[in-house]
């Protein structure tokens, strides 16, 4: 019968559910990937899983080393409604990009447009644990807000690219309040006002 718990020896259980996680993941998404599937892969009890991690999202925040907790600033951003999100959220976004947490995120964008496996993991990592969340405290047209929310991406993926990737002046060296004021309101358009009709 197979042992369960603490792997025996010097073994660093965290790095081998870490390291299963990153596999499954890779493998089968956010969604597709379970606790019990990456606890049987490490090789010990899905409770050890849960003991150094906690829930799935913080397991999968950890594979990818992210600096900071979307489940924590979110809902800042969006608890105090639809009106003010867009600038609640720029001015949000620049503080993490703008900070020392920034520095390894800048890191992981690079590795997504290199690499498959980590495009892969910024692209779930950006539906599950941002997109998807910001949307459904909205309260939208579910209809409406994979549009809604992919246009919001395209907008702050185009500042990372050209604010800290390129380095594309004047926006890389613009105040934030700066760049709040002029990004904002197309935030708040993609979120809040009416889209064009498909014709």
């Amino acid at each position: 019968m197979a042992r369960t718990g603490r792997r025996p020896g010097n073994q660093d259980t965290r790095k081998a559910i870490l390291a299963a996680a990153r596999d499954a993941f890779a493998e089968r998404g956010f969604d597709g990937a379970s606790i019990r599937q990456i606890a049987t892969s490490a090789g010990v009890d899905p409770a050890l899983v849960h003991h150094y991690f906690g829930a799935k999202d913080k397991l999968f925040l950890a594979t990818m080393d992210v600096p900071i907790d979307p489940g924590e600033l979110l809902p800042k951003v969006f608890e105090p409604g639809i009106d003010g999100v867009g600038e609640r959220l720029v001015h949000t976004f620049l503080s993490v990009w703008d900070s020392p947490a920034g520095s390894p995120a800048v890191a992981l964008f690079r590795s997504a447009l290199q690499h498959e496996w980590s495009a892969r993991m910024l692209r779930d990592f950006l539906i599950t644990q941002i997109l998807r969340r910001a949307m459904s405290q909205l309260d939208l047209d579910p209809e409406e807000a994979p549009k809604r929310s992919s246009l919001v991406a395209s907008q702050m993926a185009g500042i990372v690219m050209v604010r800290y990737i390129l380095k594309i002046e004047p926006l890389a060296s613009m105040p934030a309040d700066e760049v709040v004021r002029n990004v904002a309101p197309t935030i708040q358009r993609y979120i809040a006002e009416p889209l064009p009709k498909d014709v």
